[in-house]
């Protein structure tokens, strides 16, 4: 068993600590989805509130990455302690963020109910007071390795950690009591629909992602190896969280609906987070027919129109097509998905 607290370990530690985020760097993807981003400053999506916490996340761990890239490569003496506050702070402002951005959605689930959004935001207020509180991490200047780290307050960190696993969990387990438990079996179509599944299967994927690295930063915390080591696993984090948050975001806003599935309550909802509209212009919408909603997510039914020809008792043949032609104009111009190919 290496002695983890001596000179040579920290030092060795420290070159694996560089080397696993000079990694990290290269698989970030921020370069890969730019286009999306873009497509908000020139003005070809319309931007919505929710979205500004998705800029802050991916925005904040690019400046963080930053940072740890010049306290990596330092050759020259700075001022190492401000460098590696800065860097936790945005880093832990990075993980708040995500965890903002996948409450969002449960919010949205809910229809902004207050019993929901209330005690939401204080978790979230209390997520932020353990993170920046986990920041106090003191580093100095040394000729030859450059910015060292030489103490760390675990407790804190080990609790930001715990803290924010447990969250998730809890934003989670909303989502899915909202969107597959409490479901009626009025709303069993509506629980399979495909936004559903978007919903509750990434929001599923983060907390996986996230609960793998939170577990990895809390065992490396509660083993208390060496101020390095106590560490080593809160970059991933930080990096793992971002990207599974955003692209949670990014395929919400380009979900396609196909017309019939939308996001958001009956009214206009401040927290959609995809315009989704119906884009079929020659189906008008029923007069009497309800609509299937399941508050914040809903499904529209439509009803074909009124006039035109009718059929009486019509017969089908084994591929769906009219065979009784009882009424004018004849079956095939009237079911669309009965037209014989014409050249």
């Amino acid at each position: 068993m290496p002695d983890w607290n001596s000179a040579t370990e920290i030092a060795k530690d420290g070159i694996v600590s560089s080397k696993l985020n000079h990694v990290l760097l290269g698989l970030w993807e921020w370069f890969t989805s730019l286009d999306f981003d873009w497509d908000y400053i020139r003005g070809k999506r319309q931007f919505r509130w929710p979205l500004a916490f998705y800029f802050l996340n991916r925005y904040c761990l690019l400046a963080a990455l930053i940072g740890v890239a010049i306290a990596l490569n330092i050759t020259t003496e700075i001022n190492c302690q401000a460098l590696y506050t800065f860097n936790l702070f945005i880093g832990a402002a990075s993980i708040g963020l995500a965890s903002i951005n996948l409450s969002l959605r449960t919010i949205a689930v809910w229809a902004q109910r207050r019993y929901i959004v209330v005690p939401l935001i204080l978790l979230i207020l209390a997520q932020w007071s353990i993170l920046l509180h986990g920041i106090l991490v003191k580093s100095t200047y040394e000729a030859d390795q450059g910015c060292v780290i030489v103490e760390t307050d675990s407790r804190l960190i080990l609790a930001g950690s715990a803290y924010t696993m447990c969250f998730d969990f809890v934003v989670l387990s909303l989502t899915a009591w909202k969107l597959v438990i409490r479901a009626s079996s009025s709303e069993v179509r509506m629980s399979r629909s495909k936004l559903v599944v978007l919903i509750f299967g990434d929001g599923l994927i983060y907390f996986i992602i996230v609960f793998v690295f939170n577990l990895l930063v809390t065992i490396f915390m509660s083993l208390d190896l060496n101020p390095v080591m106590s560490i080593i696993a809160n970059v991933p984090l930080a990096i793992g969280s971002t990207i599974a948050a955003c692209r949670a975001v990014r395929r919400l806003a380009l979900f396609d609906p196909s017309g019939s599935e939308m996001f958001g309550s009956t009214k206009v909802s401040t927290l959609a987070f995809c315009q989704c509209t119906n884009t079929s212009a020659s189906v008008r919408p029923p007069r009497s027919n309800p609509t299937l909603k399941l508050e914040g997510v809903h499904m529209d039914t439509f009803e074909s129109p009124s006039s035109g020809p009718t059929h009486i008792n019509p017969l089908y043949d084994t591929m769906g097509k009219i065979l009784n032609h009882n009424s004018s104009p004849p079956a095939e111009k009237y079911d669309l998905e009965a037209q014989e190919i014409h050249s």
